[in-house]
């Protein structure tokens, strides 16, 4: 299957790379190592977002080049859907991006069910990034350091700061060998996690006062409402990271955070310790993601979703 991708990049000259809606560390630090990749080799390349780029990560390399208005795709020879188990997560322009001739995938998401005929999957990886990571060490292309830069940022959230369970040996040398191509760890950490602005602290000091603890079931959540971001000036963005807050707690197996997308209707976030699949829970809800990792949506009034959502966890 990496020989065909690697042909396709070879042979194509327009390339949309795009990823999906709610952007995170892993799917912009991909997006933009593909495309100073695709530049490198003298392709025409455009990175299109649905959602606007989080305030956090404006500094990476070729964060400024991301576009959020997309012209006709048949102008495209290649497209690129990183970090999306289904094509529908990109957004709303999902149909559109079928009409370009060759789609490749490339994802670590245990329920991607294979939607492209051109796919780079691997559920074992710690990322997309490292999957890009590894590609390009086969295409041998030069290993720049904004490319270096944007791979090692990926790589680092999505293991949580090289904490969870999908950091392998593999991993930390990826990140090593990223590191000495010029990914400067403690300038990328900073700005990921060192740069939060005051809103987002009050949003997570009322946040925290739906803290939940069940020591019987060993499960954790906390709710983000509407009310909250308008009390606080905060945005949907400042909720990163909230999810890792309750894992935090010893004894605590599983964390839920619910996180409300409309007047009925939350997003349910599930982190997890050592061999607790939440994906299975996350499944049952139409949702998907990884073992220790994963989420849906639900339709409903809190109180009954979170007691839903109990019932499969003691199910599980």
């Amino acid at each position: 299957m990496n020989k065909k991708i690697i042909e396709a990049i070879s042979s194509g000259k327009r390339f949309l790379i795009t990823a999906h809606v709610r952007l995170d560390g892993d799917a912009l630090g991909s997006e933009l190592a593909l495309f100073q990749m695709l530049k490198d080799l003298g392709k025409d390349a455009v990175i299109y977002n649905q959602d606007a780029t989080p305030q956090h990560y404006l500094f990476l390399p070729g964060a400024d080049q991301i576009v959020h208005e997309l012209e006709s795709v048949e102008t495209y020879d290649v497209g690129f859907v990183l970090d999306c188990s289904e094509l529908d997560r990109v957004g709303d322009i999902a149909s559109e991006i079928t009409k370009i001739k060759t789609l490749i995938n490339v994802d670590h998401h245990v329920s991607n069910g294979g939607f492209s005929e051109l796919r780079l999957l691997d559920s074992q990886a710690s990322s997309t990034g490292e999957l890009l990571y590894r590609l390009m060490r086969e295409i041998g292309v030069k290993m720049t350091k904004d490319i270096c830069t944007n791979l090692y940022a990926a790589i680092l959230t999505d293991t949580g700061g090289f904490r969870y369970s999908n950091t392998h040996q593999d991993t930390l040398w990826a990140a090593g060998d990223l590191v000495e191509g010029g990914a400067d760890p403690q300038w990328i950490s900073e700005n990921i996690y060192e740069s939060d602005p005051p809103a987002k602290l009050q949003l997570l000091s009322r946040v925290l006062e739906t803290l939940s603890l069940d020591m019987t079931t060993k499960t954790a959540s906390m709710v983000v409402t509407f009310e909250h971001l308008r009390q606080t000036g905060a945005t949907m963005e400042h909720t990163d990271g909230f999810i890792d807050i309750p894992r935090t707690v010893k004894n605590i197996d599983i964390a839920m955070l619910y996180t409300q997308m409309d007047d009925k209707l939350f997003k349910l976030s599930l982190r997890s310790k050592g061999k607790v699949n939440v994906e299975r829970i996350a499944r049952q809800f139409g949702g998907g993601g990884h073992v220790n990792a994963a989420a849906c949506r639900i339709d409903g009034d809190i109180e009954v979703i979170k007691a839903r959502v109990l019932a499969a966890v003691e199910a599980l």
